[in-house]
Parts: structure tokens; C-alpha cells; sequence
């Protein structure tokens, strides 16, 4: 929280921004504003909600001193375990938070991954730093915000968008947040995400022109070029990879359960130094097309280019461990800063605990050798795992615990039921002015 002193015009405001941030690494079961309010020692939610919507401080400066803190400690976990060679990857996704109503800034009924379904929510897309064997956490975030909600003055004055807002696609918000990546001075080995940014030509050709080396994922309908002709995807599939000695059973890397098998075939393309990757399920048989781009001048193997693939998935990680652990989606903030700002503040929580949990993960991991064979007989000791990001969490929460004062929390359980009072009857004013206005 040092690093991030520069970014705030007040101290009590950088003092509180810290307390928040203690109670994102709590052992809180919902943060919010009231739970974070409680926890931080306040008589009321007036400040945290200040911090959010209106104090002064710059929080895309502190997002740069976050991105730079956690690919720097990630970098010198991987130096200290003599991983200085490990890939490092830049995965891009974007999740989303169900919201009711439509007065939050980017709320749009939308397909919503968290959900499973079309639902009222907002969408961000994130750029998480992966190192090889070592860690990963998130590093950058722009939110989605709808066409029709920028064009709206009145929509945009209420959800507190900026005045210069310009609609972006979610690829060209992965090239905003690559090109902020790029200005701290982060490095990648390349660049990898999923159809919707692997179908983003403005991306691919930023991408090419830095000399950066991507794996983007691509639909069975993308059009590559072999021998003058352009063709489909699951096309070139059919047509060249029939023979079943074209395919390859390799590992896309470690998972909790083990390593993470497939088939895997590679197709060069009329455009040099461009192939697609095709990944193939060993039990369902379902295909995944990735088109790789590898610079001139580095190495170009079937092996890297599945190990950069296998390395996009913690960036799932990194959300489950954002929202289950330190509320990424619990935000209750409907302005467009406030969403933001609790966004970089849960960015930092995550990659104190991650850096500390790569940091110890040699240290602290005495699991027994994994088995050879399935008949292998279990282990009389199987030692422990590695210290997760979830256990470095809960022993900072006990470490940080606030000492409240004698009456701290009957004070809070009287004025959220107060609260909830001025609440209820509000609302039951105006259901019963929309009953007079039916009758009428």
C-alpha cells in the first residue's frame, strides 16, 4: 500500500484505501459497503462510500503501480526458484457481475458466464500476468460500457461516465489494456484469450506490429489461407488432418487432479510464421482452433506454442479467487469511477496474497512424489501442499484483525436495522403510489 501513497491527494484517503483493503482480505462473508464499513472500525458506510464515488485519487495511476508490484514479484518468485526462463503469458477474458435494475454504469441484459445465462449484469475485461510454474494474478481492467449508454447524456450523467467515453469493443478494451501493459514496461512471451479476442483483427494487427507473439483462440469458422485458397477452419481440418499419425497426445500443463491431456495438430499457413494450433478432446472428440503468431527471430516449436495455449486457463483462477476471496462481484457501486476503483483495490488484495503464496511455494510444499501407475499404493505421509493464495488470505485476516471498541457491533446491528427500516418504508410509498395511480 506504500507504493500506491502517490495516487491519493489526501493521506486519510490513502489510510482508508488501506483499511479497505484489509477488509477485502478478511474473513468476511460478503463485502459491501456496510460489512467494509464494520470492519474498518467506522459508525457508518459515509466514508468507504466516499472513497469510492468521490474522494480524490487516480486510480488508473494506482492500477500501474498494482500491475507493476505484481509482475515484478512474480518475476523474482520465478528467479528465486530458478525459473528465470519460464514462460511468461498475458491472458485475457472478461467476467461479469449480475446487477438489478439499469441504473449502473455498462448494466446490460447480456449472456453472463458467471450465470450460465442471459442476465442483467455488467462485463470487464481483465489482463492477468502468468508466469510459468510460479503464479499468476490479474493486472489490468476495462470495463464494457453499451453504445446506447454513452449516447444517452442522460444515462451517462447518472452512471458517472466520463464526459470523453468512446464506445470499445471488448477487443480494442484488450488493446487499451495491453497498450497500458506495455507502457509499464511488462513483457510477454505472448499473448493469449479466447473467439472474442482471437476474432478482433484490430487486436492481431497490434499484436504483430509491437513483434508480440500470440495464441488467441478462434471460431471453427475463421478463414486461414493455405495454398492461395481461403478456408475454414474445421475445413482445413477435414481436408488435412485425417491421418491420425498428424496428431500428437501432449500435455497442456498441471492441473489440481494431474496433468491435462490431448490431441494436438498443427497447420502452417500461406502467411509466414502463422499456424493453427488444433487442440482435440481425448474422450468427446470436440475440437479448439487456435491461430498462433510467433515473431521472427524466436523459436518456433509445436511445444511452445501448446504451452502457451495450456497457460491461458489461470486467468479462470484468478477470478474465482477474486470473487470467492476478496469480492470482486459483491461491489453494491453503480457509478462508473466507483466500479473501477473497487476493481484496482481488489486487484491489489489478490496480488499481495499471490506474490507471498509464489514466494513460499517451495518452501512450503512437502507433497509426497505423485504415483507412477494407477494400481500404486497410497503414501503413509502424502505431506502438504504449497501455501494457496486462500490460506496466505485467512492468515493475513488473523494477523490484520482489527480490535474493535465495546459496542462497536451492537452499534452496527441497530443502524442496519434502522437502515432497513427507512428502507422498507420508502419502498412501500411508492408501491402503494403505483397501486393509486392503476386505480385511478
Amino acid at each position: 500500500m506504500g507504493l500506491l501513497r502517490s495516487c491519493f491527494a489526501r493521506t486519510g484517503t490513502w489510510l482508508h484505501a488501506g483499511r479497505y483493503v484489509g477488509a477485502l482480505a478478511s474473513d468476511l462473508p460478503k463485502r459491501n459497503g456496510w460489512t467494509i464499513a464494520e470492519q474498518t472500525g467506522d459508525r457508518t458506510p459515509d466514508r468507504t462510500q466516499r472513497l469510492l464515488n468521490r474522494a480524490s485519487w487516480d486510480q488508473q495511476a494506482a492500477m500501474s503501480r498494482v500491475r507493476r508490484f505484481a509482475a515484478a514479484g512474480l518475476d523474482q518468485a520465478a528467479q528465486r526458484q530458478r525459473r528465470a526462463g519460464a514462460m511468461s503469458v498475458g491472458a485475457l477474458d472478461e467476467t461479469g457481475q449480475p446487477k438489478a435494475g439499469a441504473m449502473t454504469a455498462g448494466v446490460k441484459r447480456q449472456y453472463m458466464g458467471c450465470t450460465g445465462r442471459v442476465a442483467n449484469g455488467i462485463n470487464t475485461v481483465h489482463l492477468s500476468y502468468v508466469r510459468e510454474k510460479t503464479g499468476h494474478v490479474l493486472i489490468g481492467a476495462r470495463q464494457w460500457i453499451p453504445a446506447e449508454q454513452i449516447a444517452d447524456p442522460v444515462t451517462a450523467l447518472t452512471t458517472g461516465l466520463p464526459p470523453d467515453l468512446a464506445f470499445r469493443t471488448k477487443g480494442q478494451l484488450a488493446l487499451d489494456v495491453l497498450d497500458d501493459a506495455y507502457a509499464d514496461g511488462l513483457a510477454f512471451d505472448f499473448i493469449c484469450g479466447d473467439e472474442v479476442y482471437g476474432s478482433c483483427t484490430e487486436l492481431r494487427e497490434f499484436l504483430e506490429a509491437r513483434g508480440q507473439g500470440y495464441v488467441l483462440r478462434v471460431a471453427c469458422s475463421f478463414t486461414i489461407t493455405l495454398a492461395g485458397a481461403k478456408v475454414r477452419c474445421a475445413d482445413a481440418v477435414t481436408r488435412l488432418l485425417q491421418d491420425r499419425r498428424r496428431w500428437e497426445v501432449r500435455s497442456a500443463g498441471h492441473g489440481s487432479k494431474g496433468r491435462r491431456w490431448y490431441a494436438w495438430a498443427w497447420i502452417a499457413t500461406d502467411r509466414p510464421r502463422h499456424h493453427l494450433l488444433v487442440r482435440r478432446h481425448l474422450g468427446t472428440g470436440e475440437l479448439a482452433f487456435h491461430y498462433c503468431h510467433v515473431p521472427a527471430g524466436q523459436v518456433l516449436t509445436k511445444t511452445r506454442l501448446i504451452k502457451a495455449a495450456g497457460l491461458r486457463w489461470p486467468c479462470e483462477e484468478n477470478f474465482e479467487f477474486s470473487k470467492d476471496y476478496f469480492g470482486l462481484d459483491q461491489c453494491q457501486a453503480r457509478l462508473y469511477t466507483a466500479i473501477a476503483r473497487h476493481t484496482v483495490l481488489v486487484m491489489a488484495a489478490l496480488a499481495i496474497c499471490a506474490i507471498t503464496a509464489a514466494r513460499l511455494k517451495e518452501r512450503t510444499d512437502t507433497q509426497s512424489p505423485p504415483p507412477v501407475h494407477p494400481h500404486q499404493a497410497p503414501p503413509a505421509d502424502p505431506g502438504l501442499i504449497p501455501l494457496t493464495v486462500h490460506e496466505i488470505k485467512r492468515l493475513l485476516a488473523v494477523a490484520t484483525r482489527p480490535t474493535q471498541p465495546d459496542g462497536h457491533h451492537v452499534h452496527w446491528l441497530t443502524w442496519r436495522r434502522r437502515h432497513q427500516a427507512r428502507a422498507r418504508w420508502y419502498h412501500q410509498r411508492t408501491r402503494l403510489n403505483r397501486t393509486y395511480n392503476l386505480l385511478s
